[in-house]
């Protein structure tokens, strides 16, 4: 009962240093996307702040996805099943 509650501990401990990494890219992205369109405006007509601004953007939803465990393929606490699953196994 002890190492499960290591585990659970640990796994609580991971989980809320990838949603403080998630936080702080999202700050840093809204800084930083205002500036670059600034930039873009003063700069040039074409819209380049368009291709960071969305890139960026996939990379934050790819980062909240995965500190909040909702994966649309895989399903929301896929992962805890896969390890009951390997565990609970003879084979493993």
């Amino acid at each position: 009962m002890e190492n499960y509650r290591d585990f659970k501990y640990e796994r609580a401990k991971e989980r809320v240093k990838e949603l403080k990494g998630f936080y702080s890219s999202l700050i840093s992205y809204c800084i930083v996307i205002p500036i670059l369109a600034y930039v873009n405006y003063q700069t040039t007509s074409f819209p380049w702040v368009l291709f960071p601004a969305i890139g960026w953007g996939i990379g934050l939803i790819a980062q909240w996805m995965n500190a909040t465990g909702h994966h649309p393929i895989l399903g929301k606490n896929w992962e805890e099943r896969k390890i009951k699953e390997y565990m609970n196994s003879n084979e493993f």
